[in-house]
């Protein structure tokens, strides 16, 4: 953990002076940055290491609640961790009113060694065992979210693009349509211009399939954990800027049931200690080419994919995205530049030579996902597994018996029982994160929906 210093804020201060207000950011569990704002006042505090939240924070689920059977060194009395600020995360917040500036954070012991609770670390464990024989992944992530109207009704409705000359909306997929560029300009460039505020490469931007749905992609770094920091800041601003033109932004893996879902993509190519990629097989005549390497590394992916689900798909309307036919994969199939599948090999050129993972939503959290497909990969090429057999381009997706679990409670009891994932995030982290999510699951299911009265209250 790479922890920013005091002259990191006094030089940050004398290019924004008028700063006032500092939110303070830890990602939690869900993949959500909480955040605590503080006033000018006690930045030196934070950036000396005084700084201090409860070791609950990161556990908390996704309407804040605290689940029975957390390690009790952390429930018991909620005691208080360090909470660090990371260097090169200070940026300024441009879409509030008050003078603002954001900072991700860290958990960490009060000795200062990084925590396990965070998510971040669960990542940087991952990596550090990946990276251990000299090999250096390469990550790049693409999230899909939905832009929504105010709407009167319960139910919410996709921000849908005007038909010029009228006051009619557009219905119907719409994909990469100039029109929709235009008439969101206003957002996306603020959009743009918050990302480059705080550090964030964008490559491309384009509507996607379903009235309101959007893609964006963050470039390509050396630094996977660097990468999901990219993806967690992307999301926070696709919202804050949002918020600012009225309307609302939302990366629930599935909103609408007739429209199409929403992902997280993660790309990821390895290079050895010479600047290799070692994916690539230059002597192949036939796409893909590909080396051992990589075959074994989609073979581990393959191997690891339904062990890692409950992280892919972390909630309940995650499980409502995977189905025939909608771009989301429902067993572990892979090909060469076919988007059916669940692992699919990019076109690309033998130095750009990557592995695109298309299983989780948007709702994933970023660090934990990225954790998963590492440990997916060393595995793999560990292991010597092999993956099953490809489907090839333009051919009808070749479905395995083997499927990814379907339901929320299947994908948490094959974690729990997961063998190579403990052994990368931690297994501590293990524990906890399938605590939260198991009592999360159990109180949704508890729960009583409008559709039980629906089906059954007359008729039974």
């Amino acid at each position: 953990m790479n922890v920013a210093d005091r002259a990191e804020l006094e030089d940050f201060l004398q290019r924004y002076p008028q700063t006032q207000m500092l939110e303070v950011l830890m990602p939690d569990v869900n993949g959500i940055l909480r955040c605590k704002r503080i006033h000018q006042r006690e930045f030196a505090g934070l950036f000396e290491g005084t700084f201090k939240v409860p070791t609950t924070v990161p556990f908390l689920g996704i309407r804040g609640d605290l689940y029975d059977g957390l390690d009790p060194a952390l429930v018991e009395g909620d005691p208080d961790q360090l909470l660090l600020p990371l260097a090169g995360t200070l940026a300024p917040l441009p879409w509030v009113k008050s003078p603002t500036a954001q900072v991700l954070a860290g958990f960490a012991d009060l000795d200062g060694r990084p925590a396990w609770v965070d998510p971040r670390n669960a990542l940087a464990n991952a990596l550090a065992i990946f990276s251990a024989g000299g090999l250096k992944p390469v990550a790049a992530t693409e999230l899909e979210f939905y832009l929504l109207q105010d709407s009167e009704e319960s139910t919410p409705r996709p921000l849908q693009g005007r038909i010029v000359g009228t006051n009619l909306q557009q219905e119907g997929i719409q994909y990469c349509m100039a029109d929709d560029l235009w008439e969101a300009d206003g957002f996306l460039e603020e959009v743009r211009q918050a990302c480059e505020l705080q550090g964030v490469p964008l490559t491309a931007i384009h509507s996607e399939f379903s009235s309101g749905q959007w893609e964006i992609n963050t470039h390509h770094v050396e630094d996977p954990v660097l990468a999901c920091d990219h993806a967690m800041l992307l999301k926070r601003i696709v919202k804050g800027v949002a918020r600012q033109h009225g309307f609302a932004a939302s990366f629930m893996a599935k909103p609408f049931a007739d429209s199409a879902g929403s992902g997280l993509h993660i790309h990821t190519s390895v290079y050895n200690a010479q600047g290799e990629n070692i994916f690539d097989a230059a002597e192949q005549a036939q796409p893909p080419a590909m080396s051992d390497m990589m075959r074994h590394a989609v073979g581990g992916l393959s191997v690891t994919m339904a062990e890692a689900m409950a992280i892919f798909a972390p909630n309940a309307n995650s499980y409502r995205r995977f189905r025939p036919g909608a771009y989301a994969p429902y067993a572990p199939t892979w090909g060469y530049n076919h988007r059916d599948v669940a692992l699919r090999i990019p076109v690309s050129s033998g130095s750009n030579r990557r592995i695109e993972h298309r299983v989780a939503g948007a709702d994933a959290n970023p660090y934990l996902v990225m954790a998963a497909v590492l440990a997916g990969i060393q595995h793999g090429m560990t292991e010597q597994c092999e993956p099953g057999p490809e489907t090839p381009m333009g051919a009808e997706l070749v479905v395995p018996e083997a499927r990814l679990p379907n339901r929320w409670d299947s994908a948490l009891e094959l974690f729990r029982s997961s063998q190579v994932l403990p052994g990368y995030l931690g297994e501590d982290y293990c524990k906890a994160f399938g605590l939260v999510r198991q009592g999360e699951c159990d109180d949704f299911h508890f729960r009583i929906p409008n559709l039980d009265y629906e089906w059954y209250l007359r008729a039974l």
